[in-house]
């Protein structure tokens, strides 16, 4: 798609139409890279984000076991070295 690059200020920018932003999942910040000569444009994600909904799913498939039981000695009183 060809886009044209307007001033903004003292900077340059382009318009994005809403319809490409909903279908990429754009909210009201975003990632900016350059990689070589290209400009990279990434949606913003947050930190966990979709966590909720994969424990919620391990928990009704059972798989949110302890690994490692609690009685662990963490101290290391045990431990042989």
């Amino acid at each position: 798609m060809k886009v044209n690059i307007v001033s903004i200020g003292n900077s340059k920018g382009i318009r994005i139409p809403k319809a490409i932003l909903e279908q990429c999942h754009f909210s009201k910040d975003a990632e900016l890279e350059v990689q070589d000569d290209e400009i990279i444009l990434k949606p913003l994600k947050k930190p966990r984000e979709g966590w909720d909904k994969a424990f919620r799913l391990m928990h009704e498939r059972k798989e949110d076991s302890l690994i490692i039981p609690d009685a662990v000695d963490i101290e290391m009183k045990d431990w042989k070295w």
